[in-house]
């Protein structure tokens, strides 16, 4: 993936966690029990985290050096988080046990990037 669209990726997913927490702070509130706001803002933490991950990574040579690494940490992301905000808005077991493989395509994505940073 090249620098340009990863940050671009990135920073597209940072204004969308701005406006999913949102939505979540005020949204949410009322609407469902604090467990899933729990659950949400893990959701939103997570995608934070790893969007600006990924805009860090994007300032590296994305071509040569994180090839994988990103692609991983980017599914991942989506997978956990996105699952996250489904399981509070629908209260769905299904999306709740998804989540788990989402964190573990982020733990891969960043053991990648390290092993991928020691070749450069």
């Amino acid at each position: 993936m090249k620098q340009k669209n990863l940050a671009f990726i990135a920073l597209i997913l940072m204004a969308l966690g701005v406006l999913i927490g949102a939505f979540g702070a005020h949204g949410l509130k009322n609407l469902v029990e604090e467990k899933y706001l729990d659950t949400f803002k893990t959701g939103v933490t997570y995608h934070f985290y790893h969007a600006l991950g990924l805009l860090i990574l994007s300032r590296f040579d994305t071509v040569n050096i994180f090839k994988f690494s990103p692609k991983l940490i980017l599914a991942g992301m989506i997978i956990f988080s996105f699952n996250c905000y489904l399981y509070t808005l629908t209260q769905q077991k299904v999306f709740a046990m998804i989540v788990p493989f989402g964190g573990v395509l982020m733990v891969i994505g960043w053991v990648v990037a390290a092993l991928e940073s020691r070749k450069s």
